[in-house]
């Protein structure tokens, strides 16, 4: 009989570090994490860890063969400047991969006669605004307005999407008896911002990267303008989102995909907030046009009313309150 456990894919990155500290402390069920990389020394002996793609089927079809995956949080992803150099092998994992898990789960969900549920963290990457002035007239948007990514990681993120509403609304649809779909759940998130791991080149990285110069007493340039405004969000929140997710009842909920938001700020307004901080912090703009282009076809916000009214979405960390008790503090004690 197999094991039943939670299964997280990209367990190591950021929004898995966090993912994995908060579920072993409040699920009652094994976690299973996957991951090119080794889980860190101080959860090792808490989690079931496997070092691989999810690129590899017949690694997948291993773990298949030996678990029962209850829940299914799949974060592993080629992230949207890599995507851009390297598009085929950001299609190889962020849409091949997401296909083998999702008909992994489909094919578990109809065999135990009980959805597995399929957590995805999508991204504001799926928009694309054609010009500036559609931006300014759109300040809040809403799921299903502008859904033209212009990135490699945003044409994934949209693709994986549709997939998941595939496999959960319309899989075997020929066939003569109706299977037991899985329960695909995803959330658009944000610019994500963590206290605890250094930006890694996102595109939304501007942000995280002004507070970690300033912290070094490093000379920061901005690479985008400073009216430059999209959405963010603290790590802890973007955790919070997907175990509420996770948690709210399947008939609660109206959509598969939805908005979360917690505060949205321009480039400058960023720069204005690190300098309450650290008063001497040298921050300049100094645009790099093609990465400027990809984060003016963001929105500036997005509108997360149906996450709030379904699920109870509420962040925890408003603007104030993510830098005075988050960032500040946590990034000041790292240097």
């Amino acid at each position: 009989m197999r094991k039943k456990v939670i299964l997280i894919t990209g367990a190591c990155g950021e929004i898995g570090h966090a993912l994995v500290d908060h579920l072993i402390e409040h699920s009652d069920l094994p976690i299973v994490t996957l991951d090119l990389q080794e889980m860190k020394e101080e959860l090792r002996d808490k989690v079931t860890h496997v070092r691989g793609s999810v690129i590899d089927e017949e690694l997948l079809e291993k773990l298949a063969g030996e678990y029962e995956f209850d829940t299914i949080f799949h974060l592993a992803s080629l992230l949207s400047t890599s995507a851009e150099y390297k598009p085929v092998m950001a299609h190889n994992v962020n849409v091949q991969g997401t296909l083998y898990l999702l008909n992994i789960a489909a094919v578990q969900s109809d065999f135990r006669g009980k959805p597995v549920k399929f957590i995805y963290p999508s991204s504001i990457a799926v928009y694309g605004m054609p010009d500036l002035k559609t931006k300014s007239e759109f300040p809040k948007v809403k799921e299903w307005e502008w859904n033209y990514p212009s990135t490699m990681y945003g044409v994934n993120k949209q693709c994986c999407e549709s997939l998941g509403i595939y496999f959960s609304e319309h899989y075997k649809q020929l066939a003569e008896s109706t299977p037991v779909m899985l329960d695909f759940r995803a959330i658009r998130f944000p610019g994500l911002i963590s206290a605890y791991t250094v930006p890694s080149g996102g595109t939304s990285d501007y942000g995280p990267e002004m507070l970690h110069a300033a912290a070094k007493g490093e000379q920061y340039d901005s690479f985008v303008r400073p009216d430059t405004t999209i959405n963010f969000m603290a790590m802890p929140d973007a955790v919070k989102a997907l175990i509420d997710l996770e948690r709210a009842p399947a008939d609660s909920l109206s959509s598969r995909v939805y908005n979360v938001t917690s505060f949205s700020l321009s480039a400058e307004q960023f720069c204005d907030k690190v300098k309450e901080s650290f008063p001497d912090a040298e921050i300049g703009f100094k645009v790099h046009e093609n990465r400027q282009n990809i984060v003016d076809t963001w929105p500036m916000d997005t509108d997360d009313k149906a996450a709030r009214e379904d699920w109870g979405w509420e962040p925890e960390f408003g603007v104030e309150r993510c830098f005075e008790e988050y960032l500040v503090p946590n990034i000041k004690s790292r240097y």
